[in-house]
């Protein structure tokens, strides 16, 4: 029972972050995912934009958490 709870949550949690990089690609541009014109490497980020690459990093730690807890449960 707490394996699949857990696998219900991993999923929910993996389509929450591949929608969150999407957003994350679409605010920066679609120049940028194909090497676009931007001669800076290093950019700030305001706004929504830094609130989207926060809840992104949130997520993907949330994803690998709950990974890790899922293997430790089925091994």
């Amino acid at each position: 029972m707490l394996q699949n709870s857990l696998n219900v949550v991993q999923i929910i949690v993996g389509i929450t972050l591949i929608v969150l990089i999407m957003l994350e690609v679409q605010s920066s541009g679609a120049g940028g995912v194909f090497g676009g014109t931007q001669t800076s490497l290093i950019r700030k980020r305001r706004g929504p934009e830094l609130l989207i690459f926060q809840l992104t990093i949130g997520t993907s730690l949330l994803f690998f958490i709950i990974a890790i807890i899922n293997v430790l449960v089925v091994g």
